[in-house]
């Protein structure tokens, strides 16, 4: 699974939770916690462990979000690259690169493995979502794949004092791969800026720019 793969998946996991409007369980801390969520912003760090348990790779970055469909996911190391959605667009730049590629929202977060949470369909149509359980502090969610196909086989959601905390994700591979937040700032006031990429001008742009 490609690193936009990934930020595509996790970044529709997010918007999902913040934008879906469908029943939960009675207990659900999840649908409690994204029910009043308006924006996102934290730190965080992405691993990624291969099937053989060997780590792979590590990133760290900051990541905004603002409900309805607009992130912007700062990768700084060990490269910088920038995932910014306003809510039409998809933009990725890759700054060593010196390149961008742009297509609609719903098609880049409509495709496999994203679709599975983009929001575009119910959650109850392609996943089973429930409490796991509690283990090392956090409280546990799972997303199940209802279809035997899909590149994603599991995903978690730990929660540490009612916060989000941690997403996790292995893959039809075997690979795992964890996003831990830190830092959180919950419903505070972003800067609309945030999610408008604005580019170098001999940037390389792949695709249809608006």
């Amino acid at each position: 699974m490609s690193m936009k793969s990934l930020v595509y998946l996790f970044c529709s996991a997010l918007l999902l939770a913040a934008c879906a409007s469908q029943r939960v369980f009675a207990d659900d801390l999840v649908g409690d916690y994204f029910s009043a969520l308006d924006t996102f912003q934290s730190q965080f760090i992405q691993t990624v462990i291969d099937s053989d348990g060997q780590q792979v790779q590590r990133s760290e970055g900051m990541v905004w979000i603002l409900k309805p469909g607009r992130f912007r996911w700062d990768y700084q190391t060990p490269y910088r690259q920038l995932i910014v959605a306003d809510g039409k667009q998809l933009w990725t730049y890759d700054e060593d690169l010196e390149q961008a590629t742009v297509k609609p929202v719903d098609e880049a977060l409509s495709s496999t493995p994203a679709m599975l949470l983009s929001g575009f369909r119910p959650l109850s149509d392609v996943m089973t979502w429930q409490q796991t359980g509690s283990e090392n502090g956090e409280r546990w969610f799972s997303l199940d794949p209802k279809q035997a196909d899909s590149a994603v086989e599991k995903v978690r959601i730990g929660f540490t004092d009612e916060q989000l905390s941690i997403i996790e994700v292995t893959d039809s591979f075997g690979n795992h791969t964890r996003i831990q937040f830190s830092q959180i700032k919950r419903n505070e006031a972003l800067d609309q800026g945030l999610f408008k990429l604005e580019l170098p001008p001999d940037t390389d742009i792949i695709g249809n720019s608006p």
